[in-house]
C-alpha cells in the first residue's frame, strides 16, 4: 500500500510537466488568503518536484506573496469599514487593536513562524492594525522561511516514511512537539484575544 501511494505521488509530480510549478506558486498564494488549503501539503510537493532548495524558495516566496497580499487588502481596501462595523457591534476594541499593532517585532516573528498558527488570522490582525509595512513584511519574511522548513522537513519525511514506515513515529512526535510549542507560545502570548 505505501509502496502504490509513493508511486502515485511520483507519478502526478511527473505528469504536471511546466505546470507544477506553477500550480504549486498559484496554490501556495491563494493558501494564504483562504485557510482551508492545506499549505503543508503544497510546499510539500514543490520540495518533491524541485528539490529541497528550489522548493524552499519558491514556497517561501510564493507564501510571503500570498500574506502580503492578503495584509495589504484588508490595510488598503478593508480596514475602515471592517473596523467600523466590528467597533460598533463590539467585536473590536481599541486595546485589543493596540495590542497587535504594538506586538514586539520578535514576537511577531515567531507567532508567524509557529506552524500551527493561522497565517489568514495573522495577516487580516495585521492589516487591520496600525502596525507599519516594514516590521510586518521583515517579520513575514524571517518567521515564513522557518515555518516553510518544517512543514517540507514534515512532508518529506511522511513521503519517505512511505518507503520506511518507522519515520512516521519521528514525523508524528515532530508535529507533537510543534504543537504543544505553539500552544505555550499562543497562551504566553495572548495570541486568542
Amino acid at each position: 500500500m505505501f509502496e502504490a501511494i509513493d508511486t502515485f505521488l511520483d507519478t502526478m509530480l511527473q505528469s504536471l510537466g511546466i505546470w507544477g510549478p506553477i500550480v504549486g506558486c498559484f496554490l501556495i498564494t491563494i493558501e494564504s488568503m483562504v485557510p482551508i488549503l492545506p499549505l503543508f501539503v503544497f510546499i510539500t510537493l514543490n520540495f518533491l518536484a524541485f528539490g529541497n532548495i528550489l522548493g524552499f524558495i519558491i514556497s517561501w516566496f510564493f507564501t510571503c506573496v500570498g500574506c502580503s497580499i492578503s495584509f495589504f487588502l484588508f490595510r488598503k481596501k478593508v480596514q475602515t469599514w471592517w473596523y467600523k462595523r466590528l467597533k460598533s457591534r463590539g467585536l473590536l476594541s481599541t486595546k485589543t487593536m493596540n495590542k497587535i499593532t504594538s506586538l514586539k517585532f520578535e514576537q511577531l516573528t515567531t507567532i508567524i513562524a509557529i506552524p500551527f498558527t493561522p497565517a489568514f488570522l495573522v495577516n487580516i490582525a495585521c492589516g487591520l492594525s496600525k502596525m507599519s509595512y516594514k516590521k510586518f513584511i521583515i517579520a513575514l519574511m524571517i518567521g515564513k522561511s522557518f515555518l516553510v522548513y518544517f512543514w517540507g522537513f514534515v512532508g518529506v519525511s511522511l513521503v519517505e516514511s512511505l518507503k520506511h514506515p518507522t519515520y512516521l513515529i519521528k514525523v508524528f512526535v515532530l508535529l507533537a512537539i510543534a504543537y504543544i510549542f505553539s500552544m505555550i507560545i499562543n497562551k504566553k502570548l495572548n495570541i486568542k484575544e
